[in-house]
């Protein structure tokens, strides 16, 4: 078999086999001669082909379409049309019969063929791509968002320890950006649109040559697209309105951002002076050139880097949203970087189930440190519960500002005297008739809450458990409807 050239868009360093089929250089006009062919059988079908002239298109003769190489392709453009799908009609009616070659691309323009085409790619690229590896990212995370939905944590704002939260619960708010990202990711999917429109985007050729005149009502463009399984855009000029694909893509970026968190998430807590997460450690891999103590979190900064160098490919999106009346080549050139977007997100999954030699993946192999979450649970747990206690303090009738008091009295002294919020106000009200009251009246189990800082999860758990509910039922709802290959 000839070589070819299966080099993705983008750096040389990130190419996820997995975008290949699709994306990969020799295979970029796969989609073009499905859209030829397409158009080939239903011009055959209202007539304008005979039957004898159509039987030229058997399987071997698309197969042949099918292989055409985008280098090939390259060369013809180059020294000859200087026009890329031009260069292809030339390449498709070289290895054609006659009698079917000639109506190669008629009654279409080029962008009939590479805006609808560039659909089709990326309609694959999460069919048998991203959705497979969506199902299998979420099943582990479930999974793991079970295991530890009790293993208590410190939930950290602004950089400092907050309330109680459990392990679970960090990730369950990852699962579910996760799965409301790649619910919207399916949903823009299904509203992908093709376009058989012509030069202007008005059917000008399909009218005045009266390819339009079919008796079952369906138009020209409705035939070609469905023989694609496509819908047609409801309006065009010579290229697709560029909102469809565009909040595809847009989700894409989303969920790409949601691994960056989780990759941020995951090096922050695996800090040398925090260590409630560890990366696995794979027999001969190395952590520095020259400190051979080092073990960095390579993958999470990976995912976090990922998602920098996604987010700033839709720049270009946005950038090519307009255009000169029906058309102008700026946006060209742009648009063949739009795959680099799921390509990088198909990296950011892969580095999520990449397996080692005994098939775990990298996610399953995850370590959480029950150990170090308790220890640094402990380090603030002695005021970590000034909330309830200034709540309690004042729905028992306290008559100042609670959170003052709490703020600036009960927790200086809890702090020099590493005793417990509740038992340092519980030395003032010994001294204080008022905050005697007071103390006398916040319930029993309450005050029992307040010595127990590790109990104070909210409904951490519950949640945690809910969010794996839920992101079972949509994810059996996505495979259902069939949009994703696995």
């Amino acid at each position: 078999m000839e070589n070819l050239n299966l080099t993705l868009p983008g750096n040389p360093r990130y190419q996820p086999k997995e975008m290949i089929p699709m994306f990969g250089y020799d295979n970029l006009y796969k989609k073009v001669a499905l859209v030829e062919i397409a158009t080939l059988e239903t011009l055959a079908e209202i007539g304008v082909i005979s039957t004898e002239e159509i039987k030229k298109l058997d399987a071997k003769a698309k197969q042949r379409l099918l292989e055409i190489k985008t280098t090939n392709v390259d060369k013809t453009e180059r020294e000859i049309t200087k026009h890329d799908i031009r260069a292809w009609v030339k390449e498709a009616q070289e290895v054609l019969d006659e009698d079917i070659a000639k109506w190669l691309h008629i009654p279409l323009t080029s962008y009939d063929v590479i805006d609808t085409a560039r659909i089709l790619q990326f309609r694959d690229a999460y069919q048998e791509a991203l959705g497979p590896s969506l199902v299998e990212v979420t099943g582990v995370l479930m999974g793991l968002v079970e295991n530890y939905s009790k293993q208590i944590q410190i939930g950290r704002t602004h950089g400092q320890h907050a309330l109680p939260i459990t392990v679970g619960f960090w990730l369950a708010t990852i699962l579910n950006r996760i799965v409301y990202n790649w619910e919207k990711i399916d949903l823009y999917c299904d509203n992908l649109v093709g376009k058989i429109s012509g030069a202007v985007g008005a059917h000008n050729a399909q009218f005045g040559l009266q390819f339009t005149k079919i008796q079952d009502k369906e138009s020209f463009e409705e035939k070609v697209l469905k023989r694609l399984q496509l819908k047609s855009s409801r309006i065009s000029t010579q290229i697709l309105p560029p909102e469809p694909l565009g909040f595809f893509l847009f989700s894409s970026v989303c969920l790409s951002s949601v691994l960056g968190q989780f990759g941020r998430d995951c090096r922050h807590l695996m800090r040398s002076e925090i260590g409630e997460i560890m990366e696995s450690f794979e027999k001969g891999q190395v952590g520095s050139s020259t400190m051979a103590h080092k073990r960095n979190p390579v993958n999470f900064e990976n995912l976090e880097g990922m998602w920098i160098k996604t987010k700033n490919e839709f720049g270009k999106v946005f950038d090519s949203f307009i255009c000169e009346h029906q058309r102008d080549l700026v946006g060209s050139s742009v648009s063949r970087d739009y795959p680099i977007i799921p390509i990088n997100l198909q990296c950011q999954l892969n580095t999520l189930l990449r397996k080692n030699n005994e098939g775990v993946t990298f996610l399953e192999r995850i370590f959480v440190s029950d150990e170090a979450c308790r220890k640094n649970f402990s380090k603030n747990s002695n005021v970590i519960l000034a909330e309830p206690l200034y709540i309690a303090i004042q729905m028992a009738g306290f008559k100042g500002d609670a959170h003052e008091l709490v703020n600036h009295k009960i927790v200086p002294k809890a702090q020099e005297s590493k005793k417990l919020l509740i038992d340092v106000f519980e030395d003032l009200a010994k001294e204080d008739d008022e905050l005697r009251k007071v103390l006398d009246n916040i319930p029993m189990e309450i005050l029992k809450l307040l010595k127990e800082p590790e109990k104070y999860i909210g409904d951490a758990r519950e949640k945690s458990l809910e969010i794996v509910d839920y992101s079972r039922l949509i994810i059996n709802k996505i495979k259902k409807d069939g949009t994703t290959k696995r």
